[in-house]
């Protein structure tokens, strides 16, 4: 796995291999539009000496990316980069990769499926509530109350996923459930980028306590007008964040010497 560090609002990956090095600029080349849907890659020993791995090194990294649905391999006819729309965007990798180059996009559609999704999931868990599920969302608010006393808001983002996981556990579903922590990564962004416009956690705090009540009275009504409410009014921090970068930034230059 990639070691990924949280620095301001985003997710920055730190390399330890030659192979963790050669997946993600492989991936630079393809998210960024440096190798479009099609293109061919170089053949091996070119593409090796260009990256500056061994061939078995970039082999494995080729079948990495390829089963994160980015490259197809092909005997014969080479390895290409394949459409967009085949992609994993619920891999966690992958989001990563499009929280680094396609910022305000990722961020749009996070929030895009959050208002489909939890409103619906608050419905459920309030109707099939557990006393656990109660607790655990009680438990995340609380992290995020303590953590928003902080000087330095440490541990809030990290709490606040921790309450909307188990929002979409709470529904008994398991297809919700999957989809929480496949979506972590995304939702961990897009809370660094709202919590950092001032006023945010304030509003918030309330909100996410009245998800929590109402869930536990049974009110299934109230509780996903109170989730709607939160997911509107990230909307507009995320909108108006000092975190976000007024222009996307290019692609970066990447540090070709990983640690080991």
């Amino acid at each position: 796995m990639i070691a990924v560090q949280r620095v301001g609002g985003t997710f920055v990956r730190r390399h330890r291999t030659m192979h963790e090095w050669a997946v993600d600029e492989l991936v630079r080349r393809i998210v960024s539009g440096e190798a479009a849907p099609g293109d061919s890659l170089p053949v091996e020993e070119k593409l090796a000496a260009e990256l500056g791995v061994s061939r078995g090194v970039l082999r494995e990294a080729v079948k990495t990316v390829a089963g994160k649905g980015m490259l197809g391999i092909r005997p014969r006819t080479g390895t290409k980069v394949l459409p967009p729309a085949g992609w994993n965007y619920l891999d966690a990798d992958v989001l990563r990769w499009q929280q680094e180059y396609e910022t305000r996009r990722l961020l749009r559609e996070t929030v895009e499926l959050r208002r489909t999704v939890e409103p619906a999931a608050a419905r459920l868990a309030a109707a099939r509530r557990l006393p656990d599920d109660v607790k655990a969302l009680l438990e995340a608010y609380e992290r995020m109350v303590a953590a928003a006393r902080r000087p330095d808001h440490e541990g809030y983002v990290e709490a606040d996923a921790a309450f909307h996981r188990a929002l979409l556990d709470a529904t008994g579903n398991r297809l919700f459930g999957s989809l929480g922590r496949a979506l972590d990564v995304a939702l961990q962004h897009s809370f660094a980028i709202s919590t950092e416009t001032p006023g945010a956690l304030e509003a918030s705090l309330p909100r996410h306590l009245a998800v929590a009540e109402a869930i536990g009275r049974g009110d299934g009504a109230e509780a996903a007008d109170a989730v709607l409410a939160i997911i509107e009014s990230a909307e507009y921090e995320i909108a108006h964040s000092p975190a976000l970068d007024p222009d996307p930034p290019a692609p970066p230059v990447r540090n070709r010497n990983p640690t080991h």
